[in-house]
């Protein structure tokens, strides 16, 4: 289980490095040499998202059905393809051509899928692992962006994009090839560690909470992604100061990963989600408070419960609903939520131009309360004193009313 952590962690960093985290190295430059605007470069990013969530489903009804690993050695070569569209653009339609071939791709290759592939193949182990993912993965931005900045200073834009292609055909394709198990190898052991699982006692009600709770919360996500350097300016902030409160985000999604790993055994799983949910909310109405340091604490709580709530897109599911079409309900869940992700940054704009930065700072922390309330309300609605263990081989606790 280890080394297949290390392996589908490793190769997540590449891809979230070569896909998500791309457009805020490659708009400028690539803008600026198509001759259009930023706006209209990005909004082919938005246009990836929408084309992930439409294909989530159909790749965990895949993944179900024949493992993850076809899946995801596929992934490396659609988005190497779509990197190499967008090298040779002159122009938008190629641009987002390009950009809807890596959405493909990024439905393949992203979270959902590895985090599918990873719970068909350990069923309730899998928690273990896909918090191993995450801690990998977690440092992409890290990585990639001065790695970006610094491949696109010597070859330019184009030669950034050509360079990670390669990256992805030449290490994470023969990676996920030798690395990862096919799924009917671990059948009877995944069979094995669902026998003592029962379903929710309302598990269309469970799974519409869930959800909704995953989709307010990536929708908050996102629209901060866009615009924390003008929130943290718009605090009286200096633009450099911005800039390093901004850099703490990364390392607090790793210390929220670490967090609840080290909880594991000693807190219910649901616990350990409704703290990771309600520390969004309180990092918000830190960022009410002028200074620095409220801002940095801002940065890194906030951060924590992005990184909890990443290893919750995993563990969540597996643990109320088992491994029985695990995978396809992780495209269901993912649907909702890129859709949120792809409609977040120009609602959020707009949010900020009408309310100014206090009032969005107040939105943000009414839909992150609004957000865990839903899985206070999941926690009601599944009957977890019947659910298997929490997806970290741990016996099952009942959520507290």
């Amino acid at each position: 289980m280890r080394r297949v952590a290390v392996v589908i962690g490793a190769s997540q960093l590449v891809v979230y490095g070569c896909t998500y985290y791309l457009p805020a190295v490659l708009a400028a430059p690539a803008a600026a040499d198509l001759g259009v605007s930023r706006a209209a470069l990005l909004g082919a990013f938005s246009w990836a998202l929408l084309v992930a969530g439409i294909g989530a489903p159909m790749v965990g009804r895949r993944i179900d059905r024949a493992g993850g690993r076809g899946v995801l050695a596929a992934s490396c070569a659609v988005m190497a393809g779509g990197l190499v569209l967008l090298a040779i653009a002159h122009g938008l339609v190629l641009w987002y051509a390009g950009w809807l071939v890596l959405g493909a791709g990024m439905a393949l290759g992203l979270y959902d899928a590895a985090f599918a592939t990873v719970g068909v193949l350990f069923g309730h182990d899998s928690g273990r692992a896909i918090m191993g993912v995450t801690l990998i993965a977690g440092f992409a931005s890290s990585v990639f962006w001065p790695l970006g900045t610094a491949l696109e200073a010597h070859w330019g834009w184009r030669g950034m994009l050509l360079a990670y292609a390669a990256l992805l055909l030449a290490i994470n394709l023969p990676a996920m090839l030798l690395g990862v198990p096919a799924g009917a190898a671990h059948q009877r052991g995944r069979q094995a560690a669902d026998d003592g699982h029962r379903p929710v006692a309302k598990p269309g009600r469970a799974l519409a909470l869930l959800a909704t709770f995953f989709t307010l919360r990536w929708l908050i996500t996102s629209g901060i992604a866009v615009l924390i350097l003008r929130l943290l300016e718009g605090r009286g902030l200096t633009p450099a100061q911005a800039v390093t409160v901004a850099a703490m985000l990364g390392p607090g999604q790793v210390l929220g990963r670490v967090v609840e790993w080290s909880c594991a055994r000693r807190v219910s799983l649901f616990t350990r989600a409704r703290a990771g949910a309600l520390l969004m909310p309180v990092a918000s109405l830190l960022l009410l408070l002028p200074g620095m340091l409220p801002a940095s604490a801002f940065a890194l709580l906030y951060g924590m419960s992005n990184g909890i709530l990443t290893i919750n897109r995993g563990t969540l599911p597996m643990a109320l609903f088992g491994r029985a079409g695990y995978a396809q309900r992780l495209g269901w869940l993912a649907t909702p939520a890129l859709l949120a992700q792809a409609a977040s940054p120009p609602l959020a704009a707009m949010l900020l131009a009408t309310v100014a930065t206090r009032g969005t700072i107040l939105l943000a922390a009414l839909l992150g309360l609004t957000a865990a309330l839903f899985l206070t309300l999941l926690g009601r609605a599944a009957d977890v004193r019947q659910a298997a263990p929490d997806a970290t081989g741990t016996p099952p606790h009942r959520p507290a009313s």
